[in-house]
C-alpha cells in the first residue's frame, strides 16, 4: 500500500439517538466530535438518525402486511354485487 493515501482507520463510537444505543466499530468515517464512552476512553463519536436499533424493519415492529391479494380483496369488496340481471 502506498502511504499516505488512505483514511485513518480507527475506532469510532456510533449513536443511534433514537434508540439511545451506542457501538464501537472500526471505520474510516471522519468527525471533529469526540465522546467518553463507557469503557473510560474518548472515541471519535458520529450521531445516527436510524439504525438496525430504532428502524422498524430491524425490529420487528413494521406493519403486518395484508394476507390477502388485490384479487381477492376486490372479490371481497364486490361480493354482494351481482353482474347478471
Amino acid at each position: 500500500m502506498k502511504p499516505g493515501i488512505h483514511p485513518d482507520y480507527r475506532p469510532v463510537l456510533f449513536h443511534d439517538v433514537a434508540a439511545d444505543a451506542f457501538w464501537l466499530i472500526g471505520s474510516t468515517a471522519a468527525t471533529d466530535k469526540t465522546f467518553a464512552h463507557s469503557d473510560g476512553n474518548t472515541y471519535p463519536y458520529i450521531t445516527l438518525d436510524v439504525s438496525s436499533a430504532s428502524h422498524p424493519v430491524y425490529t420487528g415492529q413494521e406493519r403486518k402486511a395484508k394476507t390477502e391479494g388485490r384479487v381477492a380483496g376486490f372479490n371481497k369488496r364486490f361480493a354482494g354485487f351481482s353482474s347478471s340481471k
